[in-house]
């Protein structure tokens, strides 16, 4: 029997959505800029991890240009340590600029993460096999950051392995992270598997002490298989703020507690987590750090997740480490396991105080309101063998465990405002949508 999905958009309300393209990889490798009547007005032949169109106040004035992946480093790993080299297109698909060669090793390595920064310079999430000597004798994928200027020369650089001590691991955790260590040195997702890195950028909470840990250039990261966010001060390399690995407050089993609604309260175990960043001055919720919490399965020890699998939203003030709001599916009327990816994914604040959400494990992306509402949902119809978009290789599977599958995950997607692409606003009115009840 065919299995038959629902794709293209399924639910638009005209009067409650924010407006905007949506930009996003599929998983055949393409990246594309929909409207949200889910018409493609533009596209790319390369992936992004993550693409991202750029701010034109970042970029020189210039409109339309996006960040990609634009070679693979032939090597036989896969994985983190698959792409060659990075880079910028234009709108017409020009390379801009383009950076891995002058990479050590002559590879970016670049993986889930980069940023183009006030100063010209790209914040770069990479993967540099070596030794790391709290983990033993074995060259691992250890996961960290450059920073590159315009010409390609690494001005500034931090590696994860350096800082292992630092993050809290309890005399269990290090037998458990080392044990999957020696099990599987070159993990192609690696050891803590790095998910991102955001510059924190002019907030309020600098602005009294802009020697604070909120400091415009501090960085905050997430380590998806050890369930840390942390802030990382960018003079020190040390971690200046964080949660995780482990938590005190307790909440129940999963299914209680990420159906927990009352807010404010004090943040808890979050699992698998993906792009926690700073929500921008000028958006509801400035200040505050916003991270799509996967609740799939993480943690060294592993942490404790219930049978009733849901992914969440969590809004964090990071003064007072609560959690100010939340979106699970019961916000929207549906059982919490109706939302759920156990990896990828990501969610953005909106102008109006929507929320866009990728729950990227199926390829949905939708907006909901404060209210939990859900007033726009797209489902991606492109398809593609393996993760993520990888090529049809041995080393985005298992071997003797993982089958090659047909799947549309999307990683990341990016609401894109009208005035940063050369089409500008149309002209045209969103149509109401409704096709969910569809049979």
């Amino acid at each position: 029997m065919a299995f038959v999905r629902l794709a293209g958009v399924t639910y638009l309300d005209p009067d409650r959505v924010d407006n905007s393209y949506v930009l996003f990889t599929g998983a055949d490798s393409v990246t594309r800029v929909i409207d949200l009547a889910g018409n493609v007005v533009h596209e790319w032949p390369y992936a992004g991890v993550p693409p991202r169109i750029l701010d034109p106040a970042l970029n020189a004035g210039r409109i339309g240009d996006v960040g990609v992946q634009l070679s693979e480093s032939g090597d036989a790993r896969g994985g983190i340590y698959a792409n060659g080299t990075i880079g910028q297109l234009d709108w017409a698909g020009e390379r801009r600029w383009e950076w891995g060669t002058e990479a050590p090793d002559g590879a970016a390595r670049q993986n889930h993460d980069w940023e183009l920064l006030p100063n010209g310079n790209r914040l770069i999430l990479v993967t540099v096999p070596r030794v790391v000597p709290s983990l033993g004798d074995h060259v691992v994928g250890d996961q960290g950051l450059y920073e590159v200027d315009p010409e390609g020369t690494i001005v500034w650089s931090w590696l994860a392995g350096d800082h292992l001590e630092e993050f809290g691991f309890s005399d269990e955790g290090w037998a458990a992270l080392r044990e999957t260590v020696a099990r599987d040195p070159e993990d192609p997702w690696g050891y803590l598997e790095m998910n991102s890195a955001k510059s924190l950028g002019p907030n309020r909470w600098q602005t009294a002490d802009p020697s604070s840990v909120f400091a415009p250039d501090n960085i905050v990261i997430s380590f998806r298989k050890a369930n840390i966010v942390a802030i990382i001060d960018k003079a020190t390399g040390s971690p200046a703020w964080q949660s995780g690995p482990y938590y005190t407050a307790r909440a129940g089993a999963q299914h209680q507690r990420i159906n927990v609604h009352k807010v404010p309260r004090p943040l808890d175990q979050t699992s698998g987590q993906h792009n926690p960043h700073m929500i921008a001055p000028g958006l509801p919720g400035a200040g505050n750090i916003l991270v799509f919490d996967n609740q799939g399965g993480a943690g060294y020890p592993p942490a404790a997740l219930g049978i009733y699998a849901g992914s969440r939203i969590l809004e964090i003030d990071p003064t007072t480490k609560e959690i100010v709001w939340q979106y699970t599916a019961e916000d929207s009327g549906q059982p919490s396991w109706a939302f759920f990816s156990s990896f990828v994914s990501n969610a953005q604040r909106l102008p109006n105080g929507n929320t866009l959400i990728t729950e990227g494990m199926q390829g949905r992306l939708f907006q909901v309101t404060p209210d939990g509402d859900v007033v726009w949902e797209y489902h991606s119809p492109y398809e593609g063998h393996g993760v993520a978009g990888e090529p049809e290789v041995k080393h985005v599977r298992v071997p003797g465990v993982d089958r090659l599958t047909l799947t549309p995950l999307v990683y990341r997607s990016q609401a894109v405002p009208f005035d940063w692409t050369p089409l500008g606003t149309p002209t045209h009115a969103l149509p109401h949508i409704d096709l969910r009840q569809r049979s």
